[in-house]
């Protein structure tokens, strides 16, 4: 992409620090491009840009609750889409029982969020137990299922035709946000061992969307061993070291954990809130004008939103101005704590997203005047 035009300039009454020292009685607003990474400007208006009194056409947000949502199945291929576009695909998914056939994804990476739950990874690597707050990118092509310990809810993100990789650190270097030391891989223990059988299996290839079944006399996780550079990762939140700035709140972008052709998973976790006086301490108002954004609350208490729950999901389309609800927002200028206490996972795509089958039941649709103050 070409480079912007190179030029800063200040007009009427600004702060000199973007998010930080507004002017009295002002309400910043940052308008951006390329995900906080391109070009942006900062506005200082009399009244909140979310002040809206009524709202009407396609660009409105979304809420969607996903503990109202039918999404038990036995195979991943039937988990119920929300969203998607040609580079991604957002499932939610809850397994009824173990998985008594093999899943293998030819058309793109996988990277499964544990909601809530515990169960037992066997693929063609070995064995590795998911419990809730983990990671798991499985790779193209990956045979792989799932023994349920406990119920488990699972967020699914797909790459489409991609793989997913790490975001890049930048000056913070290589072992910043998480070193990758910590990052799991299965192994071929006593388990993985164990579940090998001469018994009956199949083996569902999911490949443009269709489901092709192989039938093997034997449980083709049968390896041995393996090496290489290529494997399914796990990462639990609870391994991530957010960064903060004291005076400084970071846009969402900080808090990238994995990328991939097309889209960005960003996981906001516990971390300091910025203690300086004059610094914003909530996400400040803007529109993503190149990326669609879902959030998924995964845990504590969201600040930035009132009357979200856990197990929520919101989406906002870019171009949709939005920041801090009203009530969020008094509550933390008048706040003495000193972390955030929330774990939320952002998708944010570049090309726009459809929504799937699965969302419309599911939402609210009073959501769009959360904003509105009377």
């Amino acid at each position: 992409m070409r480079p912007g035009i190179p030029f800063s300039r200040s007009e009427g009454c600004v702060s000199r620090q973007a998010h930080a020292d507004l002017p009295e009685g002002t309400f910043e607003r940052e308008t951006g491009r390329e995900g906080f990474f391109g070009p942006a400007a900062h506005f200082y208006h009399r009244h909140a840009p979310t002040g809206w009194t009524d709202f009407e056409g396609p660009l409105r947000p979304h809420a969607y609750d996903t503990r109202r949502l039918d999404a038990s199945a036995d195979s991943p291929w039937r988990a119920r889409e929300l969203f998607f576009n040609d580079q991604v695909r957002y499932r939610f998914w809850r397994p009824r029982n173990s998985m008594t056939s093999l899943a293998r994804n030819a058309d793109g990476d996988e990277l499964l969020f544990v909601h809530s739950g515990q169960a037992e990874l066997y693929c063609d690597y070995g064995h590795l137990t998911l419990r809730e707050g983990d990671y798991l990118i499985l790779p193209r092509g990956t045979m792989w299922r799932l023994e349920v310990a406990s119920p488990v809810e699972l967020l699914m993100i797909e790459a489409t035709g991609s793989r997913f990789s790490l975001a890049d650190r930048g000056l913070l270097g290589a072992h910043a946000l998480f070193d990758p030391a910590v990052l799991d891989v299965p192994g071929i223990d006593e388990a993985f061992r164990a579940q090998q059988d001469e018994c009956e299996w199949t083996v569902d290839i999911k490949r443009q969307g269709a489901i092709s079944r192989l039938t093997y006399p034997w449980n083709p996780l049968d390896a041995v061993g393996w090496k290489g550079d290529l494997a399914p990762v796990r990462l639990n939140w609870r391994d991530i070291r957010p960064v903060s700035a004291d005076r400084y709140h970071l846009p969402p972008s900080a808090h990238t954990t994995v990328v991939a052709d097309g889209f960005v998973v960003c996981t906001f976790c516990p971390r300091p809130l910025e203690q300086d006086p004059g610094a914003l301490k909530l996400p400040f108002y803007h529109s993503n004008d190149d990326y669609d954004e879902v959030l998924f609350y995964h845990a504590g208490d969201f600040m930035s939103r009132d009357d979200i729950a856990a197990g929520a999901i919101t989406f906002h389309p870019s171009g949709f101005p939005h920041g801090p609800h009203p009530k969020a927002l008094a509550t933390a200028m008048k706040a003495s704590r000193s972390h955030t206490d929330e774990v939320a996972v952002m998708l944010d795509t570049r090309k726009p997203l459809e929504i799937g089958e699965a969302a419309p039941g599911i939402e609210n649709p009073d959501y769009v005047d959360s904003w509105r103050t009377s």
